[in-house]
């Protein structure tokens, strides 16, 4: 009897250790793209991607007003032309033909290789700021509120993050911390 009183006390005490140990964990969340959203980098990089997208839409204008005066000009002339001259002209009107074609396909690739390339240095910013407050609030955990759909409860750590990127509230902090997850 004493040896099963002794195993029920050494298993409550452990469950105690445990709990205690769970209980110490400091949970927070973020929204990421919300805090994304808000860095003044952010908007650069949109008016980035616009511009570079309007280039590359006239770029591809540009190519089709090639394109239909050329296919102008051999309708024109192709009763003087030799049959030589009329396949060069053919084959250059084929190529050009396909390369307007296959503009839209090259345009979106170069537009998202663009917004990598203006997005990573941003992610990395806010994610390192991140970072950087969850180790000075001694946060154990710091979830993106948008991959966690159930989670214990924790803090909204966006008001922090904004504070340390000096990021200035638009509108009045409605939010306090505790706001990402309804405490117990």
């Amino acid at each position: 009897m004493k040896k099963l009183f002794a195993v029920v006390v050494f298993g409550v005490s452990i469950l105690g250790l445990t709990d205690t140990a769970f209980s110490q964990n400091k949970i927070g969340y973020v929204n990421t793209e919300e805090l994304i959203g808000s860095m003044p980098e952010a908007a650069t990089a949109t008016t980035q991607l616009q511009d570079y997208q309007t280039a590359l839409q006239q770029q591809g204008n540009d190519y089709y007003a090639e394109l239909q005066e050329k296919d102008s000009a051999f309708v024109k002339d192709s009763a003087k032309l030799s049959p030589a001259a009329k396949e060069l002209r053919r084959t250059g009107l084929i190529e050009l033909s396909q390369k307007v074609q296959g503009w839209q396909q090259v345009m979106q690739q170069k537009l998202q290789e663009k917004q990598q390339e203006l997005l990573i240095p941003i992610r990395n910013k806010a994610l390192e700021t991140i970072k950087i407050v969850g180790k000075e609030n001694a946060f154990t955990y710091v979830l993106d509120q948008n991959s966690v759909i159930v989670g214990p409860p924790g803090d909204d750590i966006l008001p922090l993050v904004k504070k340390k990127l000096n990021i200035k509230e638009k509108e009045a902090a409605s939010k306090g911390p505790g706001a990402a997850r309804p405490k117990p």
